[in-house]
């Protein structure tokens, strides 16, 4: 048979015979940014917890931020001795974030230019926030790196290098791992009954109150689910896991998170103030914060201008919001999976399968590590690893709060959608305020339960 005879299946045959076997993929090729983020967390848990028990009196020597005068500025965080901590963390940083990178395919040399760059802005906001007078104010090192990361984002057209370290979720999912050893369903039992009600009335009602505003709006679903988990559960965090569940748009959760930190500023000044102008019980002015503040440190800074007891009401209330990060990412995920599948006739009924598949995996380490400090770690071992897990927390959130900046654009929250998805968000955060304070008082306030009595 000549060539010119020769059938398209014959073809083919000697193209692919002829063409060269395809190389091996790599064993770190089917690493995810979830299993990667699962790895490196708990590889920080497991080593800081083999440390403190084999050596005795151990505790990592990390950077000082704490400063009041300008002789403690340049004595104590501009010192060497400082400088040099500094350093050695960013490249501990730098080897761990970039090991993961390099084997999942992107450019070592591009990562560790734009790391270098994220690193400083992150290491500023940390020093900005670490003033006597700014943490006075409960202004924390996150607004810092997220306005450091907008001015420099939106000045000048971010550099392939810059991007390719700009990587928000792999930062703050690895922080989130760690941030499970801090989260204690044994302090979560101290609140009772009224701390889990609250959290649950709290959550599931403003999260479909918000996705129905949404709606209204005409702002669509996927935009929607990561603006209902982000108001209704905990801020960024619960945005990263509803956008993992429905494999969202990048851009939309980058829209989302920059919106909680813009709108977490002024709830943080003015809550507190109507506390005491409203002449709110104590344990209900913290009960209030802990249910619409969207982080545990700005939960904390806020409720301690209240007074000692609302600020350990609003972290226990805080803390029974972020153990339902994983109960809601498996909802999240059934109802998505399914709602697509109706929406399309000829679609196969979708499995628990398709299910797993859309499940963000970093939450499992997330309830793994609280699981495990909760019920089999020492009590007095958790509070030997716990200032050093919080502080190695603090630098993947501050790295990946500056990632979020670069990555976001003041003009996109008005012109995305014709700024309703920010109109949706400004009014279930109106909502989740007063649905959060009538629980507050029902619960805190001694008219369902007697007054939690928290010491």
């Amino acid at each position: 048979m000549s060539y010119q005879n020769a059938n398209v299946d014959n073809l083919t045959t000697n193209e692919i015979i002829n063409e060269p076997a395809p190389a091996k993929k790599s064993f770190f090729a089917a690493f995810t940014e979830d299993i990667w983020a699962v790895t490196i967390g708990s590889t920080i848990i497991v080593a800081i917890l083999l440390l403190s028990t084999l050596v005795t009196g151990f505790k990592l020597q990390l950077p000082v931020y704490q400063w009041e005068t300008t002789g403690d500025l340049v004595n104590k965080v501009l010192s060497l001795k400082n400088i040099l901590v500094i350093l050695q963390t960013g490249l501990i940083f730098l080897l761990l974030s970039g090991t993961a990178i390099g084997l999942s395919g992107g450019s070592i040399k591009n990562f560790a230019a734009g790391f270098a760059l994220i690193y400083v802005l992150a290491i500023i906001a940390q020093v900005i926030a670490g003033n006597k007078l700014v943490d006075y104010y409960g202004l924390e090192y996150v607004i810092f790196a997220l306005v450091l990361g907008l001015l420099f984002g939106n000045v000048i057209k971010l550099p392939d290098w810059m991007k390719e370290a700009a990587r928000s979720e792999f930062f703050i999912k690895t922080g989130l791992i760690i941030l499970g050893a801090g989260t204690l369903f044994t302090d979560i039992i101290k609140a009772g009954m009224p701390g889990l009600l609250q959290s649950v009335l709290v959550v599931s009602v403003v999260w479909f109150v918000a996705l129905w505003i949404s709606r209204k709006l005409k702002v669509d679903d996927e935009f929607g689910v990561i603006l209902a988990s982000a108001v209704a559960i905990c801020g960024v965090s619960a945005a990263i896991v509803a956008a993992g569940a429905i494999k969202g748009d990048k851009k939309k959760l980058s829209y989302v998170t920059t919106l909680v930190l813009l709108v977490a500023v002024p709830m943080m000044v003015l809550q507190p103030w109507l506390v005491k102008v409203l002449h709110i019980p104590e344990i209900v002015g913290g009960a209030w914060l802990g249910g619409t503040l969207d982080t545990t440190a700005t939960v904390t800074a806020a409720a301690e201008t209240v007074g000692e007891k609302a600020a350990k009401a609003g972290v226990i209330v805080k803390f029974s919001q972020n153990v339902l990060i994983g109960v809601a990412a498996f909802f999240i995920a059934i109802w998505w999976t399914y709602r697509k599948n109706t929406a399309s006739e000829t679609a196969e009924k979708p499995g628990i399968g398709v299910v797993w598949e859309r499940f963000p995996k970093f939450v499992l380490g997330f309830v793994a590590a609280s699981l495990l400090f909760s019920f089999l770690i020492p009590t007095t071992v958790t509070a030997n690893v716990g200032g050093t897990l919080k502080g190695l927390r603090t630098v993947w959130f501050a790295l990946a709060f500056v990632s979020i900046g670069l990555e976001a654009r003041f003009s996109d929250l008005v012109k995305t959608e014709g700024g309703r998805p920010a109109l949706a968000f400004i009014g279930a955060q109106f909502f989740n305020i007063l649905w959060t304070l009538l629980w507050a008082y029902l619960l805190f306030g001694g008219i369902l339960f007697p007054v939690p009595d928290i010491n």
